[in-house]
């Protein structure tokens, strides 16, 4: 039976899982991993995509993400074909470097979001790449040591997780640090990575009916028929909102005359909308820096730069963020 897409929904939980091909090693020593978490942290700050936690071991890597206005589909894509080419020009290899394509599970935050943590930040140790929780601790390839402070390798989203702990930071980290070492006497907990389909033989049918399930989701029958029910697990549709309409929509949104995007001049306003229109123009309808240049009278090296700008902006801006996703369908 062939794999169903996967799933891309944003401001939702992502469990992914990369494996080398051939589980062969993606990371050979430590420049290799820093090149990897450079990447990602470059990635994190330009897309808005949140990291709750993080691990590196040599044939495989395991994220916990929550995408924002850009979908998780082209975030995976930049980091693994940069890293990839990167690798193979490195060490002098060539062909591909990843297992088939990555797996993702949309997860349940309320249920999962502390599990997953704990699951994936444990991976260390289970893989036997550290002795025990203590140098655990001070693992520099894992987002462990990065919620306990003792690290900053990612820049990953820290404080919502803490926050789950207590209102006070020490208290928070020894709260969290003891939850992780908790999880030690529970195994490999194959049910995090198998998606719905292993849990559903237990929960699908009993005495009040039928409960919905999907193998590409970790969550409750419950869950998973809500996302049914708004759409989100229909086949997606490419987005086909031009250049000309995307400029309309953003004029408007901003309150911009006719053409006012492309007027010149540093009022912050239109600078703005310039710089959010080469994100959504560059990353969301995947047009190439060269064709926003030319729409806008400006040069790629420009366009690259306005939409470094635009991603930070439409990250850092809620509403916007939730504008841009509901207008492009992102």
């Amino acid at each position: 039976m062939p794999r169903q897409p996967r799933l891309d929904i944003p401001d939702l939980l992502q469990h992914v899982i990369v494996r080398g091909i051939e589980r062969r090693p993606i990371f050979r020593d430590d420049e290799d991993r820093r090149n990897f978490l450079d990447r990602l942290r470059n990635l994190l700050a330009e897309t808005g995509t949140e990291c709750y936690a993080w691990a590196l071991i040599p044939n495989h890597f395991h994220l916990l993400l929550r995408p924002g206005p850009v979908s998780l589909s082209r975030f995976m894509r930049r980091l693994l074909t940069g890293y990839a080419v990167s690798f193979n020009r490195r060490h002098k290899r060539s062909g591909h470097l990843f297992q088939n394509r990555y797996k993702s599970i949309i997860c349940e935050d309320d249920v999962y979001l502390l599990e997953l943590i704990r699951y994936i930040h444990l991976n260390p140790l289970r893989a036997r790449l550290v002795p025990n929780l203590d140098a655990l601790d001070d693992f520099p390839w894992c987002g462990h040591a990065e919620l306990l402070g003792k690290q900053s390798g990612t820049e990953m989203s820290c404080d919502p997780v803490l926050q789950l702990f207590g209102t006070k930071l020490k208290t928070a980290r020894r709260g969290y640090r003891q939850f992780v070492a908790d999880g030690l006497a529970m195994g490999k907990r194959p049910e995090l990575v198998g998606g719905g389909l292993r849990r559903s033989r237990v929960m699908v049918r009993g005495a009040e009916g039928c409960q919905d399930f999907d193998e590409r989701i970790l969550g409750s029958g419950e869950f998973i028929e809500g996302l049914r029910n708004d759409g989100f697990l229909e086949p997606a549709t490419p987005s086909t909102v031009s250049l000309s309409v995307l400029q309309k929509l953003i004029e408007d949104y901003y309150q911009l005359p006719l053409r006012g995007l492309c007027q010149r001049g540093r009022q912050n306003r239109v600078a703005e909308a310039r710089e959010v229109f080469c994100f959504c123009g560059v990353h969301l309808l995947q047009n190439s820096g060269t064709e926003v240049g030319r729409h806008l009278g400006i040069g790629p090296s420009s366009v690259t730069r306005s939409a470094r700008k635009g991603g930070q902006t439409v990250a850092r801006d809620k509403s916007l963020k939730e504008w841009v996703s509901r207008t492009l369908k992102q």
